[in-house]
């Protein structure tokens, strides 16, 4: 990757530089999305389980099973989704340590190559009040064109 050619001199532009910090940034978004997604689902087998537990084993039950709909007890669901949220909750703790992993890779870039973000939100309310903004940093991304 880049950040493992020398610090003697530079050779990527600005550019490049950019570039290789919004798909760094673009992983870390996606690695959240994925948490977000798995934890709604384990919130869904918690939800089944609570709804479940109190039930006579003996009881039918459907579950979805590679898109069919099987009919089975309670009995034999039940440790199934307990399973199936235990290994959902362990791909998650997986990504949180993929997303700290990611969020210090970045940290590192920022600090190598001296980008500061800033906010977009809060820039557009600061300078809606202002004609002019003072230029105290270097701003990485698009520039707005007001």
């Amino acid at each position: 990757m880049a950040n493992s050619e020398g610090d003697g001199k530079e050779p990527m532009n600005e550019q490049a530089v950019a570039n290789i910090y919004g798909a760094m940034r673009n992983d870390m978004n996606q690695i959240y999305s994925k948490i977000t997604e798995l934890e709604m689902e384990a919130s869904e087998h918690s939800l089944v389980i609570n709804a479940i537990t109190p039930l006579d084993p003996s009881r039918k039950c459907y579950r979805m099973v590679g898109g069919v709909l099987v009919e089975r007890t309670i009995k034999e669901v039940l440790p199934a989704v307990q399973r199936n949220k235990e290994g959902l909750e362990e791909v998650i703790a997986r990504l949180y340590e993929a997303l700290e992993k990611k969020r210090k890779d970045i940290t590192e870039f920022e600090a190598k190559y001296k980008i500061r973000i800033t906010k977009g939100d809060s820039a557009m309310k600061d300078a809606s009040g202002k004609k002019e903004g003072n230029a105290q940093g270097v701003l990485v991304g698009p520039a707005a064109s007001d």
